[in-house]
């Protein structure tokens, strides 16, 4: 039995490990469960729940990239009705922390719908998506400072459970909107939601997804997402939930070293749906390998070279 402590802590949400999902990469659960148990997770971030059911954008929806994948789903999902009658029972079957990701038009649709999960006991934290960029006004929340505080303190007058607020890293200074949501009441950050960027096709002539843009992930964002996660642990006293571009258990090392608690795999999921396994016992060989025993000390330790 290894002798590192791998629990960390988000706000109230106490996680076995540091690692979670990425939400809209993973489903609701049930998708991988032949592959993945989900009470091996740190938790399980879900995919995104609206007030109401959407359908998402027209095809084409996902392109691939060198190192990466352009995605314009547009937020397609049951709605919130869908997921408290048919993802959270399965959910709950499983002895895993669930995190909701949950998108809005406004501060109320937010606020509605984690109301919801709080009196159903549906969710264990909720993760604000105030950065989608593949629908419209999407972005609004993210790069206003004021807005996405008026989300985060809505939002915060109707839950107990942690409020973990998703950034977008196509600001000018990320930072700033970090600490306008831990200032209105975020007991988190996660980061960073995808990239904004395009393809084309240039034998057609034509853009290749339906949407024109979309989010791009994958090993290709690393570099900006560290960047995000090490200037935000130096200015916001919240833990800091690191993702973007991570396909290996030293990437998610990475972003530990760079300040945060916990991790979530994303897009490498779908080259490997067990990546979530393979990076929780690669960072708990590392520590064991480097002499740590707990590894809450690898959070921020990254020093100038």
């Amino acid at each position: 039995m290894s002798t590192v402590n791998m629990t960390v802590q988000i706000g109230s949400l106490k996680m076995r490990n540091p690692v979670t999902t990425g939400s809209g990469t993973f489903g609701f659960g049930s998708e991988t469960k032949d592959l993945v148990p989900l009470d091996r997770l740190g938790a399980v971030t879900v995919k995104a729940t609206t007030r109401e059911r959407r359908l998402g954008n027209p095809p084409q929806r996902i392109v691939e990239t060198a190192s990466g994948i352009l995605n314009a789903i547009g937020l397609q999902n049951g709605g919130i009705d869908d997921y408290l009658a048919n993802k959270a029972p399965y959910l709950r079957g499983f002895d895993c922390p669930i995190i909701v990701n949950v998108p809005g038009e406004n501060p109320n649709d937010f606020a509605y719908v984690v109301e919801r999960l709080t009196a159903a006991g549906a969710a264990d934290a909720v993760e604000l998506n105030l950065s989608c960029p593949n629908v419209s006004h999407g972005l609004d929340y993210a790069t206003d400072p004021q807005l996405a505080a008026s989300v985060v303190a809505a939002v915060r007058k109707v839950t107990s459970m942690p409020v973990i607020a998703k950034l977008s890293p196509n600001v000018t200074d990320i930072r700033v909107i970090a600490k306008a949501c831990e200032d209105a009441g975020a007991d988190a950050l996660s980061m960073i939601n995808t990239v904004v960027g395009t393809a084309i096709d240039p034998r057609k002539r034509k853009f290749r997804l339906a949407n024109i843009t979309g989010g791009l992930s994958g090993p290709a964002v690393k570099p900006i997402a560290l960047l995000a996660v090490w200037r935000c642990y130096n200015t916001v006293k919240i833990p800091i939930i690191g993702m973007g571009g991570i396909a290996c258990p030293l990437d998610a090392i990475e972003f530990m070293l760079a300040g945060a608690t916990a991790v979530a795999c994303g897009t490498g999921n779908f080259v490997d749906p067990t990546l979530s396994l393979e990076v929780i016992d690669g960072i708990e060989k590392y520590c064991v390998e480097n002499g740590f025993a707990d590894v809450n000390a690898l959070i921020g330790a990254v020093t100038a070279a």
